[in-house]
């Protein structure tokens, strides 16, 4: 599905947090568009700062940058991933730091041709973040189990959410087909060990994937 580009200008109705939102994810199409401002409210509900909501949306704008130049269908199970991860974050853990929830939103593990390059991460957010998401093992290293566990107890949160957005998406990605198999038993021999120890909520999420799609092997 061809994408549209949102209008550059705002009402002059819209109040000053709208406008910063909107300031944060300009460039964005229709439907990312969307996304952002669903993103936007979610931080709201659980009580996060207009800062906040800035630095997660800027965040999220900067991760579609890659999705908005090489994907030609914005309904492509990748496309609007990095919303989706920080979602699932705001809806089942409930109010996350920012860095957390911009840890998620950044990180690909799936998809390396639409991966950020380091020094634009470092560039846009800042040492800090880039550090963060360096230390994160990808799917399919060796040492995955051992690994995630030396994470700190927000980045492992991060990257349950970012890698159950991926698998919860599988099932629709015919180009992965030969990999559903080896990403079902990491996710029984990594990631599933891996949520019930760090999250109750992610836990029973990935045990519910884990139930349904080895129906679909």
């Amino acid at each position: 599905m061809s994408r549209s580009t949102r209008p550059s200008h705002i009402s002059p109705e819209a109040s000053a947090r709208k406008i910063s939102v909107h300031e944060a994810s300009e460039g964005l199409d229709d439907r990312s568009g969307a996304m952002a401002s669903s993103l936007a409210a979610a931080l709201r509900r659980v009580g996060h700062s207009e800062v906040a909501v800035d630095s997660v949306v800027r965040a999220y704008a900067l991760a579609m940058e890659p999705r908005l130049a090489k994907l030609d269908d914005d309904h492509h199970p990748a496309y609007l991933h990095p919303g989706r991860s920080a979602l699932i974050l705001l809806q089942d853990v409930g109010s996350v730091d920012v860095a957390v929830l911009t840890v998620a939103v950044l990180h690909e593990s799936a998809d390396a041709w639409l991966r950020l390059p380091e020094q634009r991460v470092r560039q846009e957010m800042g040492d800090v973040t880039a550090n963060m998401l360096a230390t994160i093992p990808g799917s399919g290293d060796e040492a995955l189990v051992e690994r995630l566990v030396t994470l700190g107890a927000g980045v492992g949160l991060a990257v349950l959410a970012e890698r159950l957005d991926h698998i919860r998406h599988l099932h629709m990605r015919n180009d992965l087909a030969e990999s559903w198999v080896d990403a079902y038993e990491e996710v029984l021999g990594a990631w599933l060990p891996f949520a019930q120890r760090t999250h109750p909520r992610l836990a029973t999420r990935y045990a519910h994937w884990a139930r349904t799609f080895v129906k679909r092997l």
